[in-house]
C-alpha cells in the first residue's frame, strides 16, 4: 500500500481525515478517487474540472513532481502539498 500524506489544512475540512493513510491505488487519480469514496468532496478540494490537479495542489510521488497519471508502487510515498500564495 501507497503511504499517502496531506496537507495540515484538509483534515479539519472532513470528519475523521487523518494526514497520513496508506491507499491500495494503482495512480495518484485512483488514490485521489478512493478518499473521495470516504471523504465525500475530498477531490474537489484537490482537483479542477478536466480532470487536472488545482494549480495551488502539488503531489509528488517518491520525492518526484507527479500528476494524476503517476503510477504508484506498493512501496511509494505520496505527498500532496497545497502551495501557499498571498502578498
Amino acid at each position: 500500500m501507497a503511504d499517502l500524506h496531506l496537507p495540515g489544512t484538509l483534515p479539519p475540512l472532513f470528519n475523521g481525515l487523518p494526514r497520513r493513510l496508506d491507499v491500495d491505488a494503482t495512480t495518484v487519480d485512483e488514490a485521489i478517487a478512493q478518499l473521495d469514496e470516504r471523504w465525500p468532496g475530498l477531490r474537489d478540494r484537490l482537483c479542477a474540472e478536466g480532470p487536472t490537479l488545482r494549480p495551488h495542489i502539488h503531489v509528488y510521488v517518491d520525492r518526484e513532481r507527479a500528476g494524476l497519471d503517476t503510477e504508484l508502487a506498493a512501496s511509494s510515498r505520496i505527498d500532496v502539498i497545497a502551495a501557499i500564495s498571498g502578498g
